[in-house]
């Protein structure tokens, strides 16, 4: 996890090619500790977070002791990698990646996952994010990518705005290499659905999920970078910013409401500041906002923040 934060800081700063990341080391009291790394305002970047952590305690956190009942009465231990950059430039999508590991006594699994989050719709950076991460979960299992990528756009969606938060990408928690693929809360969702038809698995080891995980962080650079390239140069004004901060509050309600991250860094006595780090520096809401019919930011809404099958997208 410290090696995958720092290729990743390592490529974002060279991307960036202006600012740097600096660095927060802090300590847990009750175990543990972690590095914090932000960039801001540089060149690309408005403010970038890269995070990694590790701790262990004695007490589960009460979003565990629900999902894992039999994780109760161990010590736990918890590591992983967290990151959110929001670029300057609204053409520019902002992004998030996490990958962790969590063991308590027997129970032990890995989670994370990457997802994309544009202000205006290009299907072609879209496709391009998504057969990434496609190319890496066929490489390991030739299911993780239908299931992961359903889990993803489920995961990553605002109930009380019936809405999704992005164009996803993959998500998966609570692997040990066991039946069923998805783990998630909803039986009758997509993913669920999918998960449920599929043939008896070959049981996975831990060194298989591991390096699974391994992969998942190294794709991030080449899924994300070309994006960056692509449209670092587009020019923008004042209603494409005022659209960005807005669409901003959505990833603010997000992490706020929904986000296990989140929820598990404050229940287990985290540094509060690397935990919120994940949020915009400047962010809007605007009363019963609509977008004007047939315009780009319309497009959004009606084309993108609906699950797409982005791998076969042909332009």
């Amino acid at each position: 996890m410290k090696s995958l934060q720092d290729e990743i800081c390592q490529g974002l700063e060279e991307v960036d090619g202006q600012a740097k990341f600096i660095e927060d080391s802090w300590q847990r009291p009750e175990g543990g500790g972690g590095r914090s790394r932000v960039l801001r305002e540089g060149a690309i970047f408005e403010q970038a977070g890269v995070n990694f952590s590790e701790v262990w305690g004695k007490e589960l956190p009460p979003s565990i002791a629900k999902q894992r009942p039999e994780a109760a009465g161990h010590q736990f231990y918890a590591t992983g990698t967290s990151m959110v950059l929001h670029p300057h430039n609204p053409y520019i999508p902002t992004v998030h990646l996490n990958y962790r590991y969590f063991e308590a006594g027997p129970v032990w699994w890995f989670g994370g996952g990457a997802d994309l989050t544009p202000y205006y719709a290009f299907e072609e950076d879209a496709s391009h994010f998504h057969r990434t991460f496609k190319q890496v979960c066929d490489q390991h299992h030739p299911e993780y990518y239908p299931v992961f990528k359903r889990w993803c756009d489920e995961y990553f969606y605002l109930n009380h705005r019936q809405e999704a938060r992005g164009i996803g990408g993959i998500f998966f928690d609570y692997q040990d290499g066991l039946d069923p693929l998805y783990r998630g809360p909803f039986a009758e969702s997509d993913a669920a659905i999918y998960s449920e038809k599929l043939s008896p698995q070959q049981p996975r080891n831990w060194e298989e999920i591991f390096s699974f995980i391994n992969d998942c962080g190294r794709a991030f650079l080449p899924a994300y970078v070309p994006i960056v390239q692509k449209r670092r140069s587009t020019e923008y004004g004042d209603r494409e910013r005022q659209f960005q901060l807005y669409r901003r509050g959505r990833y603010v309600e997000f992490n706020l409401v929904y986000d296990r991250g989140t929820i598990f860094g404050l229940q287990t006595n985290g540094r509060t500041e690397s935990i919120l780090m994940s949020l915009p520096p400047l962010v809007r809401w605007e009363y019963c906002y609509q977008p004007a019919p047939n315009t780009p930011e319309a497009k959004l809404y009606d084309v993108f923040l609906k699950p797409q099958d982005w791998v076969n997208w042909q332009g």
